[in-house]
């Protein structure tokens, strides 16, 4: 499936998601409609015995006759005689009508116009990612980060609690949802996805803020990969020791290799070589992914980057021989420049 189909594909869902939320946001107007009928037709079923000449028999047939009063279409037999049952006949046309009018004009309403519910919009889109990248902060780094990860083809939700209009606008023509709500709350990591998510990614520019998200995200998911930014280089590597994070000292780090980090691979910062920038970098390698199997000449050649270990469970491998094969489960380490690193990177998520 292409990516396009793909984003055409979620749109689906979402509306389908998102029409499910509309119909249970406006439920009380159904309970109101069935109370009318239901109701109604046990009332009429009760008085027709008192009053009707001939009764009702049954209160199906009761039901029935509600049912066809309320779209004004006369049940069988005469117009009673009684006045208890002519009641009926005007009554149950009015408040049937009345419960499927008003629901009808506000449910239709917001449903050809989401715009108005944005937010609603934004959580039942974010509902049909899976193995997806939560971004925190829609600041100018939280936005570089979400271009690369665009670049790396990954699925991305973000949260911000002020997001600017121009920078939502552009974000979501790729297809990824803005929700805009405060990610320090466990309902605003929930309505993004965060028990399916593989990666959360802090990009606020408060210290404090992104550690307390990171452990509420943890205690939702055990099993994600956190990326924190964080400005104190020495507060980022304590971090790192103490808790199961990825921390990184944004005076170091620029934008891809945030996006390269919530990708699984681990990378160093730049290093400046005859005036172009390599990064050592650290990748497990996925035992259903293209490049399990692969020669060690082959990857060089097709990844442009050059194999300086092959570690295995049992044995590694330094400066790799060409013929030397790579296997699922091997973590390799590679020098590269970052922008090279995004065809690897793919190719060991591709089944």
């Amino acid at each position: 499936m292409t990516r396009r189909n793909k984003r055409y594909y979620k749109k689906l869902r979402a509306g389908w998601r998102d029409t499910v939320l509309l119909l249970k946001e406006f439920s009380w107007s159904l309970v109101l409609f069935s109370f009318v009928l239901v109701g109604g037709g046990l009332l009429f079923f009760h008085t027709s015995n008192l009053y009707g000449t001939p009764p009702v028999e049954t209160r199906a047939e009761a039901i029935y006759n509600v049912l066809s009063l309320i779209f004004l279409q006369p049940p069988p037999g005469e117009f009673p005689s009684d006045w208890h049952l002519q009641l009926f006949y005007f009554l149950i046309p009015i408040l049937g009508l009345g419960a499927i009018a008003q629901g009808f004009a506000e449910f239709s309403g917001l449903f050809f116009d989401r715009r108005k519910r944005s937010k609603e919009w934004e959580m039942a889109v974010a509902s049909t990612f899976e193995n997806h990248v939560i971004v925190i902060g829609l600041s100018h780094l939280g936005f570089q980060v979400i271009k690369n990860l665009i670049d790396l083809d990954m699925e991305v939700v973000v949260i911000e609690l002020k997001p600017d209009a121009d920078l939502v606008t552009e974000i979501q023509s790729y297809g990824i949802p803005v929700i805009a709500d405060d990610a320090n709350k466990q309902t605003a990591l929930m309505h993004a996805g965060i028990q399916r998510a593989k990666t959360l990614m802090l990009c606020t520019q408060n210290d404090l803020l992104n550690m307390q998200i990171a452990i509420k995200g943890k205690a939702l998911n055990p099993k994600i990969h956190v990326v924190a930014r964080i400005f104190d280089q020495q507060f980022a590597k304590a971090i790192e020791d103490q808790f199961d994070f990825s921390a990184l000292s944004s005076s170091v780090m620029a934008a891809p290799q945030f996006a390269a980090t919530a990708a699984g691979l681990e990378i160093t910062q730049p290093l400046n070589i005859e005036g172009e920038n390599y990064s050592l970098a650290k990748l497990k390698i996925k035992s259903n992914s293209l490049v399990n199997g692969i020669k060690v000449g082959d990857l060089e050649q097709n990844y442009k980057c050059s194999l300086v270990a092959i570690l295995g469970n049992e044995h590694s491998e330094f400066h790799p021989h060409n013929e030397s094969i790579i296997s699922g489960g091997e973590t390799i380490i590679l020098l590269s420049q970052p922008s090279e690193f995004k065809n690897l990177i793919e190719a060991n998520e591709r089944k």
